[in-house]
């Protein structure tokens, strides 16, 4: 099977192609188009198989990672939206939840009202009301929802979302309107939350609904534009599009709830991550990855992947209460510009210079200093081995870059501004690992640390020796790890229900009844995908709390009959799993079901990482030369003479002693001194980070007085 992983990024576009029977793996990256991301994804595509003396229409399968659905929120340049709610509740959106993001504030912007999602004036109502049980208080005023339908067609808006009271429980109006905007409106985008999200919570759905409605109208036009596109290089099997909690979808289905596209790039990288780590053996992995734009960074105990509960499930200021892998996205890459602030702090990003013009180094008119840039300015990005040399980088511009900017206003050297820019971007990734582990109840010393991403690599050990993982494992092809998580993951869709259940009084049969309409769901929606049913996998859920608490933890369930035996697992579980998440259990409370979900998992073909026979330590076949690289050694930033590897050249068995730096086509591995990386069986770089060397490091990490 010809298999190929296409994720799009801030600044390059990153690809990978699997022959599975040739056991060819072939890599390629190219600059992102902002103007156009599909644009860059088929000339990317051309060009690898290309490579690879194939042609497109030779692909068995195409899978696709995007930002497109988060920036459309993050950059607030969506469609323009009108909403349909019952009469009274216009202003749910605008209220939130009376939370202010700094609460001794008088003064202060509110992101959700600076920037809506639906305007005031596009958010109209209509008679109707149905109760919490289901029945009809007040008749849907079907003339009055037809009047609001045709005044939002006149007011120009692109997307139609409709969101009553209680239809998670009983949709019947909101079907009936959906239909009338169907007859008035064919043309909008419809956003109906009984489709997207049946589910409680008043805020959170409308905020989801809305937002589904938001991104809609360019999200759909961009897959339909790609899918369009492929199919005229003769690609016979359609795109699918990786979500926010793991899986991949189709087109259609992507077009249909945009919603889960919205964390599709940073959930790839932490699949792959995952992948390469229980490749290379091990199960407890953090993962960095690391782009031009930002850094994402994931763990995973035991190689299963952590799930964010539905009320932290934001993107940017907006509830998203959708299924989403928890991974922390931080303003932080190779593009993060270095400036002095005002106050005359030395800082490095969030502001990247992306793909256009990107860094000073990369001589398209970027004239501010970026992470790139200092890495030019110590030696540790070769110009002229950059992207395999496909890229030649300036470094009279990086230098310049640097002089004209921090260096001149801290009164430092081009050398010294440059480490700092580095230790900066250091420091900001290491917090952030820290709250997705030790703060979350997670050792960092019981994982390994996966270095992914164009830039991972390069700050991924100085990291390692501060957070306290005893390795790094720098995958064989770390910059296209998004694109290869694409590649590990299955087909995934999740499906919900508000139940409201307590497991004291629980009706085994109505519980067995509520599983079965939601697997039939996930069933039907495989195998629209074709999918076999031998190779469908089908996963419980149950959202469950404290009788008495405001929110829920989710829970594995057992499959088979629903019988005394499964209930009591299931409290024991749930007991286990609130322990853990908060350090107590309350066995003498009853425990409260709302939610009930179910996953249905279409299998995928494996990805094997290929195995190579173990050569000698000596690593000196794939030494190309040594030169002069700037790091901190006792104190003090010195240059030091390093040796440079060729990634492609190194095997199984070698052991490179730092400082050395290994250069591959779509990455740069730096080991700094003190340490000892070593090749393994799957041409994974380890770098060990044992205490002496920590502790050694530590020493030469501090800046002299």
């Amino acid at each position: 099977m010809k298999r190929l992983g296409v994720d799009v990024g801030g600044t390059f576009t990153d690809l990978i192609y699997v022959d599975d029977e040739a056991g060819t793996v072939i890599v390629h990256k190219i600059p992102t188009t902002p103007g156009d991301p599909s644009e860059g994804t088929v000339r990317g595509i051309q060009e690898l198989t290309g490579q690879a003396g194939q042609t497109a229409a030779a692909l068995d399968q195409v899978f696709h990672g995007t930002t497109i659905a988060t920036n459309i929120v993050i950059e607030h340049n969506g469609a323009s939206v009108g909403l349909i709610t019952t009469e009274g509740y216009r202003d749910i959106l605008h209220i939130a939840r009376h939370k202010k993001p700094l609460n001794f504030s008088n003064y202060q912007d509110l992101p959700w009202q600076r920037y809506p999602i639906v305007r005031r004036r596009y958010r109209l109502t209509v008679p109707e009301r149905i109760t919490g049980d289901g029945s009809v208080l007040v008749p849907l005023d079907e003339d009055r929802a037809r009047v609001q339908v045709r005044r939002l067609k006149e007011a120009g808006v692109e997307a139609v979302a409709v969101c009553f009271l209680f239809s998670f429980v009983n949709p019947e109006h909101e079907a009936r309107v959906a239909e009338i905007v169907r007859e008035e409106f064919p043309d909008a985008f419809l956003s109906v939350s009984s489709e997207v999200l049946p589910q409680y919570r008043e805020y959170e759905r409308f905020s989801t609904v809305c937002l589904n409605a938001y991104i809609g109208p360019k999200v759909s036009r961009y897959v339909r534009r790609l899918e369009d596109e492929l199919r005229e290089l003769g690609v016979r099997t359609g795109v699918h599009l990786m979500t926010s909690a793991s899986g991949v979808a189709t087109a259609e289905g992507a077009t249909a709830r945009p919603v889960n596209l919205l964390m599709s790039g940073p959930v790839a990288g932490v699949v792959g991550g995952i992948w390469a780590g229980r490749e290379a053996g091990f199960d407890n992995v953090i993962t960095l990855d690391v782009g031009g734009t930002s850094a994402d960074i994931g763990l995973a105990q035991e190689g299963r992947l952590r799930m964010k509960h539905l009320l932290d499930t934001r993107v940017g200021p907006y509830q998203a209460m959708i299924p989403m892998v928890d991974v922390d996205t931080i303003g932080a890459g190779g593009g993060s510009i270095a400036y002095v602030d005002g106050g005359g702090i030395f800082r490095v990003g969030p502001r990247s210079a992306g793909a256009d013009p990107g860094p000073a180094a990369y001589g398209r008119g970027g004239t501010e200093a970026t992470a790139t840039d200092a890495m030019v300015n110590l030696g540790w990005l070769v110009p002229e081995a950059f992207l395999g040399g496909d890229m030649k980088l300036r470094a009279d511009l990086a230098r310049k870059a640097f002089e004209d900017g921090p260096a001149r206003a801290l009164g430092m050297t081009v050398e010294e501004a440059s480490m700092g820019a580095v230790q900066i971007l250091t420091h900001s990734m290491v917090q952030s690992i820290e709250e997705n582990s030790v703060r979350k109840g997670y050792d960092p010393r019981d994982f390994a640390l996966v270095a992914a991403g164009g830039a991972g690599p390069l700050f991924a050990a100085q990291i390692a020796l501060e957070v306290g993982t005893p390795s790094v494992l720098v995958p064989t092809y770390p910059g296209v790890t998004a694109a290869l998580g694409l590649l590990a993951t299955d087909m995934v869709y999740e499906f919900g229900s508000t139940v409201y259940l307590r497991v004291s009084k629980l009706d085994t049969a109505a519980l067995e009844e509520a599983f079965a309409a939601l697997e039939a769901q996930a069933r039907a929606q495989l195998t629209d995908d074709g999918v076999p049913a031998d190779q469908m996998l089908i996963e419980r859920v149950a959202d469950c709390r404290y009788l008495g608490q405001g929110y829920e933890l989710r829970v594995d369930c057992d499959a088979g009959a629903i019988d005394d035996a499964w209930v009591r697992k299931l409290r024991t579980d749930f007991d286990d799993i609130h322990e853990r998440e908060y350090s107590r259990r309350f066995e003498e409370s009853d425990v409260e079901i709302p939610n009930l979900r179910v996953r249905g998992i279409g299998l995928q073909p494996k990805l094997r990482a290929p195995e190579r026979e173990s050569g000698s330590e000596s690593p000196d076949a794939a030494l190309r030369h040594e030169r002069e690289a700037w790091f901190r050694v006792g104190g003090s930033l010195d240059k030091v003479t390093t040796r440079f590897y060729d990634r492609a050249a190194l095997e199984p068995g070698n052991v490179l002693e730092g400082p050395a730096i290994v250069n591959q086509y779509d990455s740069t591995t730096v080991i700094p001194p003190g340490l000892t990386a070593r090749v393994d069986r799957f041409s994974n770089i380890v770098i060990a980070i044992s205490a002496h060397t920590a502790e050694m490091a530590s020493e030469a990490a501090e800046v002299s007085a």
